[in-house]
């Protein structure tokens, strides 16, 4: 019996990945792009490509002209069914030319290693829309981005420190959707506390358009309308971070079961609630991509609770309730916690360097003590009717987005930019 080969490593093929959108209009150009060894995984699929028709995405080889072929020979595969001879002669025509040229010159080049050219073939699929009229425009968009994306694939693009920058930032401009994220605290967290919709949503259309703007859907707004008071919030804002403050007890995978259903992107849990729930309402919100914030409110001593729990939260809250403000008068006493709650999570933080857990502080919360709160180091400040009960909501709001550090409308602000293919990414600070 023939002993069965040895399994390749990873490094005996070479396999590079590499993506680019560029233009405009019907013409744009989209493409998907792999690069690599002709003896490994690219190969295997290239040789495939060629025997294996699909009816409407047919493979062709990518040429220059007829009987001349590019280094490394490339197919080219259309996403957009090929549906009759016109669809054909855009690909068969202004985009073949476009990606054989391009791979060409990235040879010429330098960018794709001379001594690869006859060891490796691409596969390129290629985006052609059905009311593309332009052939030098289809050809200018394929030839720039198989240059593009050859370059990206090569250069393994993009570096992380791009990814870590832009993950939480970006918004798809396909997908009609941005689920924002807490990456760059710190967050003014309005509580709408108030059990009368009506006027909440008068004050929702008020308030500034700012990334730093988190929405909570307060516990006696939840309590009258249910939890689907969220959707309700979505409607009106609805690329803002929204938080459904239940104040969970008990069964904590059935309640963020229900807010994730709302829409809500992170679900709050009582810090009295026994270790078991409150364990598995993390674990709950990790599994649907919620955050989960811990109200410590009432917690004899916080630290030792947090110590005790098996799941790590993604926000603790301090908070001193509206029934105890006669008794407990200064919001500052707890805040005093912030530093030990961020020390016994300072080794918890993400590959990137940011943070595992963020600290918010509720209660007595305004312009004036604002800043005392982010000096004492809180990631959110979760505010209630100093907006709520104001005037001017909006002009409350911008009283309280003065007093952080930095723009408080990033997006606004930032200059977006895709010329950091280099690696050396360089962004212009919020």
């Amino acid at each position: 019996m023939s002993e069965k080969p040895p399994k390749a490593s990873k490094s005996q093929w070479d396999f590079f990945v590499g993506e680019a959108l560029l233009g405009e209009g019907d013409e744009l150009a989209h493409l998907d792009l792999m690069i690599g060894d002709r003896s490994g995984p690219v190969g295997n699929a290239f040789a495939n490509g060629l025997v294996h028709l699909s009816q409407g995405h047919t493979p062709l080889l990518a040429c220059i002209r007829p009987n001349l072929l590019p280094k490394p020979q490339t197919i080219i595969v259309p996403k957009v069914t090929v549906q009759n001879l016109d669809d054909a002669n855009k690909v068969f025509g202004p985009a073949q030319a476009a990606i054989a040229k391009a791979m060409a010159d990235c040879l010429e080049e330098g960018v794709i290693p001379i001594e690869k050219a006859d060891d490796w073939v691409a596969i390129v699929s290629v985006f052609i829309h059905p009311n593309a009229k332009d052939p030098r425009r289809i050809y200018q968009y394929n030839y720039a981005a198989t240059r593009l994306a050859v370059r990206r694939a090569i250069g393994r693009y993009p570096p992380l420190n791009k990814l870590w920058f832009d993950k939480d930032r970006a918004k798809h401009p396909v997908a009609g959707v941005r689920v924002p994220r807490l990456w760059r605290p710190p967050y003014i967290q309005v509580a709408l506390d108030n059990p009368e919709w009506g006027g909440h949503k008068k004050i929702l259309e008020q308030l500034p358009k700012s990334d730093r703007v988190i929405i909570e859907a307060g516990t006696p707004l939840v309590k009258r309308y249910g939890v689907d008071i969220c959707k309700s919030i979505r409607e009106i804002l609805p690329d803002t971070f929204i938080v459904a403050d239940l104040k969970t007890l008990d069964v904590g995978k059935l309640e963020v079961d229900f807010a994730f259903n709302a829409t809500a992107d992170a679900s709050v849990v009582s810090g009295l609630a026994s270790l078991d729930t409150i364990n598995k309402f993390i674990l709950e919100c990790q599994r649907m991509g919620q955050y989960a914030f811990v109200d410590t409110m009432e917690v004899e001593d916080p630290i030792a609770k947090l110590k005790s729990l098996k799941e790590v939260p993604d926000v603790v809250i301090i908070h001193r309730g509206i029934d105890t403000e006669e008794t407990h008068k200064d919001p500052t006493a707890h805040w005093k916690l912030i530093p030990e709650i961020k020390g016994w999570y300072g080794d918890r933080v993400y590959v990137s360097g940011r943070p595992r857990v963020l600290v918010a502080v509720a209660g007595g919360l305004n312009n004036e003590t604002a800043a005392a709160a982010l000096k004492a180091g809180a990631d959110i400040l979760i505010v209630g009717r100093y907006i709520t009960s104001a005037k001017d909501p909006e002009r409350a709001m911008r009283n309280l987005l003065n007093v952080i550090p930095g723009s408080s409308d990033i997006d606004l602000s930032r200059v977006h930019s895709d010329d950091d293919d280099t690696g050396k990414a360089k962004f212009i600070p919020d």
